[in-house]
């Protein structure tokens, strides 16, 4: 039986070990977007995203499942989220561009009640 080059073993086991690291990763991901949300969103949008909090219902603020929020692509939804609109604030100096995408995903993780 031929021995497998070196070169061609080292690339399956790095690509092995990318694979576990970026499982690992996604976990601490959510966390930080958890994390963020609580900081940031949810005295005014709710820990639930539904808005149902005093700030939230002075505002008018919209439940994250409603259907306005949901047509809203993840585009439009890091633009407010980035440069803020009407009475919220823009968060585009306070995180990096990550973690506003990670948070767009939180918020539609909310969303479906998951």
């Amino acid at each position: 039986m031929a021995m497998a080059r070196p070169t061609a073993v080292r690339a399956l086991i790095l690509a092995a070990v990318a694979t576990v690291v970026a499982f690992l990763a996604v976990p601490a991901v959510a966390a930080d977007a958890a994390a963020n949300y609580k900081a940031k969103c949810a005295m005014c949008h709710g820990a639930d995203g539904k808005g149902d909090t005093p700030v939230g219902k002075k505002l008018g603020i919209h439940d994250f499942a409603s259907p306005e929020v949901q047509k809203a692509s993840d585009a439009d939804l890091i633009a407010t989220t980035t440069k803020g609109k009407n009475k919220m604030p823009a968060y585009g100096g306070k995180l990096s561009d990550a973690e506003i995408k990670d948070l767009v995903a939180y918020i539609r993780q909310l969303a479906t009640g998951k």
